[in-house]
């Protein structure tokens, strides 16, 4: 487990940390079909503003379409502070987009290599943090905004989303790091009402071994709980249930779960499904409704080439007009 995660980190630094990646020199492309784009963790935004959908996710770029089918990118949008602590080249991955009171929002988990924050067992822990960007228009450009930073420097936090829960109040769910903590977690922290910072502390919602789905394989044979948290994205169902997709392995498959709030808050407390959500090897997904009011999980797969990850967005249909997400055949636009 350890071994296949650590060497998708190092697919994505030889795929993204490129000088020529970071300053925009990727060339444009147009009508290019869905599953011919490469890349992970997929997140669309359907956008009633331009009539337009936009797609984001590791990697900064943003691509865009008017009927999902045919793509135009890849855009740099993401326009980040050299003086800060991502440092001038830092790595994107699992960014999202967000319209929210009326200016959208960029999600994205930024990790400054140069910088490290902790070394266990013998695994350097970098500089990595969820944080927010800000644009007028969905096509950004996507800028800092007040807070220096959301969550504590010295703890691997990844793959934020935003959710505005009973209370009215936004809040972002991202994941603990395992490499540190060493058993995964997902947790939640309020923001400013303007999304330009985040408010008081950060509270524990699940770990990773509450999965009853995932595995790994320890020293000695023993086989539990994977590790890993990846990936949250919180929804309702048509009988207003809260719930949360999330992902990890089973073994070396990536695998995505769900659980559910029984009290209808992010406080939980969060049962978790006893089987997957979704096939093997997808995972990492979110949900957004089509401009004609179709509800849709974007998700990515992937494949080895000589041992490296390519991974591709896809598309399923999914129904949640009762108490919980139902996975329906995968949506070919």
């Amino acid at each position: 487990m350890k071994k296949t995660y650590l060497c998708f980190l190092c697919a994505l630094s030889l795929l993204w940390g490129s000088p020529a990646r970071m300053s925009g020199e990727v060339p444009v492309r147009k009508d290019v079909p869905l599953d011919s784009i490469v890349l992970s963790d997929p997140c669309i935004l359907a956008d009633s503003a331009t009539r337009m959908y936009y797609m984001t996710g590791t990697g900064g770029m943003l691509w865009k379409s008017a009927d999902l089918r045919l793509w135009e990118g890849p855009y740099r949008v993401a326009e980040t502070d050299p003086e800060s602590w991502m440092g001038p080249r830092p790595m994107i991955w699992a960014a999202e987009l967000h319209a929210y009171k009326g200016k959208y929002y960029y999600f994205a988990t930024f990790t400054n290599q140069a910088v490290r924050i902790d070394t266990v067992g013998g695994t350097p822990i970098e500089r990595r943090a969820c944080h927010v960007l800000v644009s007028d228009r969905a096509a950004g450009p996507y800028v800092p905004m007040q807070d220096a930073q959301y969550l504590p420097a010295d703890k691997p936090t990844l793959d934020g989303t935003l959710w505005v829960d009973t209370d009215g109040k936004p809040y972002m769910v991202y994941c603990y790091e395992w490499l540190q903590n060493n058993n995964g977690t997902i947790e939640k922290i309020e923001l400013k009402p303007d999304l330009s910072g985040s408010v008081g502390e950060g509270k524990l919602l699940f770990r990773a071994s509450d999965s009853p789905w995932s595995r790994e394989r320890f020293e000695g044979g023993r086989v539990g709980p994977n590790r890993v948290t990846d990936g949250p994205w919180l929804f309702r169902t048509g009988t207003g249930r809260l719930g949360m997709i999330w992902t990890s392995w089973i073994y070396d498959v990536y695998t995505q779960g769900v659980a559910y709030s029984e009290s209808g808050t992010l406080d939980g407390p969060w049962v978790q499904e006893e089987e997957p959500v979704t096939p093997p090897n997808f995972g990492h997904g979110m949900l957004f409704r089509t401009l004609d009011g179709q509800w849709l999980m974007s998700v990515h797969s992937h494949r080895s080439v000589q041992g490296r990850y390519i991974r591709h967005p896809r598309l399923f249909k999914i129904d949640l007009s009762g108490d919980k997400l139902v996975l329906g055949e995968e949506y070919k636009p």
